[in-house]
């Protein structure tokens, strides 16, 4: 059973922003990568390392949105 966070504690939020920034890090590092290695399979120079980075930002903005961002609406106690 964990405990319940206290409204006035200033670190109540820092585990979901270390969250957030982990994931918006490791999409863009690893679709870099993927357009990188892709560059240097076809012979080019940073033609598919922008669009990689990119398409990565893209894919971890919605799964922090389906982690972090859908909140509690739609749930409303009586």
């Amino acid at each position: 059973m964990t405990p319940e966070p206290h409204l006035n504690d200033g670190w109540a939020g820092v585990g979901v922003g270390w969250g957030i920034a982990a994931t918006m890090l490791g999409g863009i590092l690893v679709w870099g990568g993927v357009g990188y290695l892709i560059d240097r399979l076809v012979g080019t120079s940073g033609v598919f390392v922008v669009p990689g980075m990119l398409l990565g930002a893209a894919g971890a903005t919605y799964i922090v949105h389906l982690r972090f961002g859908r909140g509690d609406r739609g749930e409303r106690s009586a």
